[in-house]
């Protein structure tokens, strides 16, 4: 059968799988190295987003949006804030059978050891997910930016008689350094798999046939099908998979199971961003301030949800400000602003110029007393001072910026710098909780 009639059969197909039989899972991460300094004090999923989000927020609302409750989120490292956030955002009735557990390494009478990837952390967390009635395991990564209906992959999943189901993403040939590619024929079963493929030979030679090609969107030149992290499991599939000493889908399970399960392919042509680098997030939250920005948080059909906080609306006196996103409970005055996204609870003081920021805000509002006492000893208080010029930077949390203080990492290298200020990725970083004495210039 082909790919079009495939999707025209499936289109007819009602609901099929119901809710209670889906299991979410989101994969926290391991030390998310590629995003540190982001990650200095908190784990991947716990990174703030877009002005008021955290990175675990797209998966988790793209699971209620589906209607799946039943979620887990396996984690590891510095989970405290992860916690925190879940604890605080996502709270279900006793009726609806709805939860999210977090569930982090722990030392047991099998294994002392921490997760060793993706397919270790599900394998020692099966006993928990045996638990709860399931047919089916719904498998996300949690440090991506996108919006879908997992209940779509799903149906497929169940229509198609799949065992496995990976979704995928069209990619052209040029773009797809450091994906895992897939070969998949017109009935949309998978034949190969090749994780992260650096050959130019290899690469072309898994790009889409003809029949695939026509059936997506027009494309200048050959695509791939890239693996989005996203994988749909039948319970025994899984477990049987999983019954050995592999540690990673992507580079173990999913080729050892080529020839052995039956392995499709759900084609996803939607907006999708890995953001799990300091220079991928940076772009991500900044294309957000474009007037029609790739990723629409304004879709009230399928909401991203949040922890609901009782904060004032933003003040802002005298500004100049060009596509921006401001969140709540944020002070700007006579400052201008182009090009950035300013989380809750940011303060700005006069005659500040950010060009291309992310500032993530703050936890707390200081007090006049506080304000004072730290004016005295000589210390900037929470936000950017006054006469401040900062470009292509991100401004973590708590972060003291006093005044006339001047930072952009252009002209200068990758590495660490005074003051908690690190370089990656060509995006000047300043860590949580930095402190920036007045007059400094990086």
């Amino acid at each position: 059968m082909s790919f079009q009639s495939y999707r025209k059969e499936l289109e007819t197909i009602p609901y099929m799988a119901e809710s209670k039989r889906v299991l979410s899972v989101i994969m926290g991460g391991g030390r998310g190295t590629r995003l540190y300094p982001l990650t200095k004090e908190r784990c991947k999923p716990a990174v703030p987003l877009a002005g008021k989000y955290r990175l675990v927020d797209i998966p988790i609302s793209n699971c209620l949006n589906s209607g799946y409750n039943r979620i887990f989120v396996l984690s590891q490292f510095l989970t405290a804030s992860l916690h925190r956030h879940i604890q605080k955002s996502y709270q279900f009735d006793p009726f609806g059978g709805g939860f999210i557990d977090i569930l982090s390494a722990e030392q047991t009478e099998k294994s002392n050891a921490w997760y060793e990837g993706t397919a270790d952390a599900v394998r020692r967390n099966l006993v928990h997910f045996h638990r709860h009635g399931h047919d089916y395991v719904l498998i996300l990564s949690g440090d991506q930016l996108y919006r879908m209906d997992f209940s779509k992959i799903v149906d497929q999943h169940v229509a198609m008689g799949s065992d496995v189901t990976i979704a995928a993403i069209p990619f052209p040939v040029s773009k797809v350094e450091g994906l895992g590619l897939m070969r998949v024929k017109d009935d949309l079963s998978v034949t190969e798999f090749v994780e992260k493929p650096k050959d130019p030979e290899i690469i072309n030679g898994l790009a889409v046939g003809p029949v695939l090609q026509q059936r997506l969107a027009p494309a200048s030149e050959k695509v791939c099908l890239a693996s989005m992290g996203i994988y749909v499991f039948s319970r025994e599939v899984l477990r049987d998979a999983l019954d050995n000493n592999m540690k990673d889908f992507g580079k173990e399970v999913i080729p050892a199971l080529l020839g052995k399960s039956k392995l499709c392919s759900y084609i996803f042509e939607g907006y999708w961003e890995d953001i799990g680098t300091v220079r991928a997030f940076f772009e991500a939250n900044l294309a957000l301030a474009q007037p029609l920005p790739p990723f629409n948080f304004f879709d009230r059909s399928a909401p991203i949800y949040t922890h609901p906080r009782y904060l004032p609306a933003s003040k802002i006196n005298h500004c100049d400000i060009d596509h921006v996103i401001i969140g709540d409970g944020c002070l700007v005055t006579d400052s201008t602003l182009k090009h950035c996204v300013i989380s809750i609870r940011s303060i700005l003081g006069e005659n500040s110029n950010l060009e291309d920021v992310v500032m993530m805000g703050a936890d707390y509002y200081q007090t006049e007393d506080e304000v004072a006492a730290d004016k005295a000893r000589g210390r900037p208080a929470l936000g950017v001072g006054r006469n401040c010029h900062i470009r292509h930077a991100i401004i973590d949390k708590n972060a003291r910026i006093g005044e006339g203080v001047t930072l952009s990492p252009e002209g200068k290298a990758d590495g660490d710098y005074a003051h908690d200020i690190v370089i990656r990725d060509g995006i000047l970083c300043v860590c949580k909780g930095a402190l920036i004495p007045s007059g400094f210039t990086l």
